[in-house]
C-alpha cells in the first residue's frame, strides 16, 4: 500500500512517445522512490537513473521559501523530481540580512532554515526532492563546517543527512590541495551517505561575489589527468561524489566569441 508521502499522492510524469527522453523518465520506478527529500542511496539511485536514460535534473538557487515554492511547482507540474540548492551570499540572504554573518553563522543559518523549510513542503508537492548547497570555496569552509553540523544532527535523529548533497568549489587552489581537502571532508560524509560535488578547473566570469573574470583561459578547461585524480582519491572513499568538470563554461553575462564550450571534453574525462 502507499502512504500520503509516497507515490500515491504523487503525480506521475506526462505520458511521452515510446523511445522519447522523456519517456525513459520513469524515476518513479526506482525502488523506494518517494515524494518530497531523498538522501543517501535514493538520492544516488535517482542520479544513476538519470544518467543511464540521458536526461538531467536542473538545480535552482534559491534565496527564498517562495523561490523555493517556484521550483517546486514548476517541477511538479511537470511531472520531475526537484533539485533545490543554496549559496552562501543566498543562504545569508535567506534567514534575513540584519543578522551578523562575520563568521558565516548567517549563511549557515540561512542553509539549514532552507533545507528544513523544503523538507517540511517538499511532500505536497508529489515529487522527489535534492537538497544542496552550492560553491563553497576555499574561505566559506566554515558555513560549510555548520551545514555538516546540522546533517550529523539530523542523521543522528532521522538516520539520514539534513541535505542530500554538497559542492566544495577549491578549484581556486593547487589541484591536489583541491582533492586532498575534499577527501577528508568526503570521510565526514561517507558515513551519512551525503553525495560530495567536487570542482576541478575554474568556471569562468562572476558568481555571489566570487570573480574569476580575469582568469587565464588555459584554466577554464579540465584534463583527463585532473579528473584521475579525483577518481583515484576519493573513489576508495566513497562512490557518492560527481566531478564539476570545466569546459570553458562561465557565469554570467560575456561578449559573443569570448566563451569557446568544449562539452566533448566531459565523455572524454569518464571515458579515460
Amino acid at each position: 500500500s502507499s502512504s500520503f508521502r509516497n507515490r500515491a499522492s504523487a503525480p506521475r510524469p506526462r505520458s511521452h512517445a515510446p523511445g522519447s527522453p522523456a519517456a525513459a523518465m520513469s524515476f518513479w520506478d526506482i525502488p523506494g522512490m518517494k515524494a518530497g527529500v531523498v538522501t543517501g542511496d535514493l538520492a544516488w539511485a535517482l542520479y544513476k537513473h538519470a544518467k543511464d536514460n540521458g536526461y538531467a535534473i536542473p538545480a535552482f538557487n534559491c534565496t527564498t521559501s517562495s523561490s523555493c515554492n517556484a521550483v517546486l511547482e514548476g517541477a511538479a507540474k511537470l511531472g520531475m523530481p526537484a533539485y533545490i540548492q543554496f549559496s552562501e551570499g543566498g543562504s545569508a540572504f535567506f534567514c534575513g540580512k540584519g543578522i551578523p554573518n562575520d563568521k558565516k553563522q548567517a549563511s549557515v543559518l540561512g542553509a539549514v532554515a532552507g533545507a528544513h523549510f523544503v523538507r517540511n513542503v517538499a511532500p505536497a508537492y508529489g515529487i522527489p526532492v535534492l537538497v544542496h548547497s552550492d560553491h563553497c570555496a576555499k574561505k566559506l569552509l566554515p558555513w560549510f563546517d555548520g551545514m555538516l553540523e546540522a546533517d550529523t544532527e539530523y542523521f543522528k535523529q532521522h538516520g539520514e543527512p539534513l541535505f542530500s548533497s554538497h559542492m566544495l568549489d577549491l578549484s581556486e587552489e593547487p589541484h591536489d590541495e583541491n582533492v586532498s581537502i575534499c577527501a577528508e571532508y568526503l570521510k565526514k560524509m561517507a558515513p551519512m551517505k551525503i553525495i560530495l560535488e567536487i570542482e576541478i578547473g575554474i568556471t569562468g566570469g562572476v558568481e555571489d561575489g566570487v570573480d574569476n573574470s580575469g582568469v587565464a583561459k588555459d584554466k577554464l578547461y579540465s584534463t583527463p589527468e585532473d579528473t584521475e585524480l579525483v577518481w583515484k582519491t576519493l573513489s576508495p572513499i566513497s562512490p557518492m561524489f560527481t566531478v564539476a568538470a570545466a569546459f570553458g563554461n562561465v557565469h554570467g553575462v560575456y561578449k559573443p566569441g569570448n566563451v569557446k564550450l568544449q562539452p566533448e571534453l566531459l565523455d572524454s574525462f569518464q571515458k579515460h
